[in-house]
């Protein structure tokens, strides 16, 4: 995985948990409802899979590159006691030949500033959105990397991989989106939200 998206390792539980610890409280900060059918694009461990499922009941579709993360998000979303839809064990370029039908909402936190085509990605996203659907990416502020600090240590990508809002924003309306909002998540993140343009 690491040769395809780099600096995207994921993060050992005892620190994301320090950084994340409300993963619920964030989906409805970037909007996702009860109802909808959701996307966890490059799941990694569940982290953010097992609160979705639970909070759409099941309507979410997972992917992952890497098969044991798939497995460790499976474990998450049972500890749940909630349920996924599809589970899909892929490159995320190839979401549109696996995902078995379009979602309201595709998710992708912490991963985007790795992705070696950002805008090839964002194209294979526009495939499978319905037409009023959002694409959400959460990603690191563009601070030096020494100053992300979580239990006492500098955590997250290389500062120089490190996107501002406006580069992403650059990236994905290339792809044929528009910029809906920006969604700041302290202390270090911001989730940047499109709609199909």
């Amino acid at each position: 995985m690491a040769a395809l998206f780099q600096s995207t390792s994921m993060p050992d539980r005892d620190w994301w948990s320090v950084l994340w610890p409300d993963p619920d409280a964030l989906l409805w900060q970037v909007g996702i409802r009860p109802g909808m059918s959701v996307l966890d694009l490059c799941c990694g461990d569940g982290y953010f899979t097992g609160p979705l499922a639970a909070l759409v009941d099941g309507r979410i579709a997972a992917l992952d590159l890497d098969p044991d993360m798939i497995e460790l998000a499976k474990a998450e979303v049972q500890r749940r006691d909630a349920s996924v839809r599809q589970w899909i064990c892929a490159d995320a370029t190839c979401v549109a030949e696996c995902l078995d039908e379009a979602v309201d909402y595709v998710l992708i936190a912490n991963t985007f500033h790795g992705v070696p085509d950002p805008i090839g990605l964002a194209h294979s996203v526009r495939e499978v959105l319905r037409p009023d659907g959002l694409f959400c990416i959460v990603n690191w502020h563009p601070y030096p990397r020494e100053e992300t600090m979580v239990l006492g240590k500098p955590r997250g990508p290389r500062t120089e991989m490190r996107m501002s809002p406006e580069s992403v924003r650059r990236v994905v309306e290339a792809a044929g989106f528009c910029l809906l909002r920006i969604v700041d998540l302290p202390p270090y993140h911001y989730a940047a939200i499109f709609q199909l343009a």
